[in-house]
């Protein structure tokens, strides 16, 4: 819960609509007219879809199955070689999930694998931070879906007649994401 006043404790969801009813109420109708009609409202279903499907993830503790098993093939390493090998296992598999899960999601969801094989290999927790930001940034780039910016520059794009298919941004975004994630490594 997130709130300024102390007394009144209010989901960020909640707060999001008592916004757009102020807005909906102060705003003229021949402009919300206009407004509502430019939105990307298959982008915005796009992405609530994608945050329902983690969320479902992570409470069929799918999120903790896979953590547990990172965390077992981490420790299966000598102990010398964990951080290494821990490092480059994130940053790939970000990288390679990232560009066809979107990368904002799948962050959020591997959060908490981090802390589990933080603290279940003993290893410093920053550096997996920063292999899991690369990897997950660099694999947004991958695929037409990686990234939260590649899906609203799609919709712009179609919306004034240049639209690209998901084929098309793949074979010219995977390879380069592949060249940036290895100099990232």
């Amino acid at each position: 819960m997130y709130s300024f006043i102390t007394e009144m404790y209010v989901n960020l969801g909640w707060i999001a609509i008592m916004g757009a009813i102020v807005l909906l109420v102060l705003a003229d109708m021949n402009d919300l007219e206009n407004i509502l009609h430019r939105v990307e409202w298959g982008t915005l279903i796009f992405f609530a879809a994608l945050f329902v499907l983690m969320e479902a993830l992570e409470e069929l503790k799918l999120i903790q199955w896979i953590g547990d098993r990172v965390t077992d093939a981490i420790n299966s390493v000598e102990e010398g070689q964990r951080l290494a090998v821990a490092i480059l296992l994130i940053l790939w598999v970000s990288a390679l999930a990232s560009s066809f899960i979107d990368n904002i999601p799948y962050t959020t969801a591997m959060i908490p694998v981090l802390v589990l094989l933080s603290e279940g290999s003993n290893l410093p927790l920053l550096p997996l931070v920063f292999s899991l930001a690369f990897g997950a940034c660099l694999g947004g780039n991958g695929t037409l879906i990686g990234a939260s910016a590649n899906v609203v520059c799609a919709g712009i794009a179609e919306q004034h007649g240049y639209g690209f298919t998901f084929t098309e941004f793949f074979k010219v975004g995977f390879p380069m994401m592949l060249v940036s994630t290895v100099v990232a490594m």
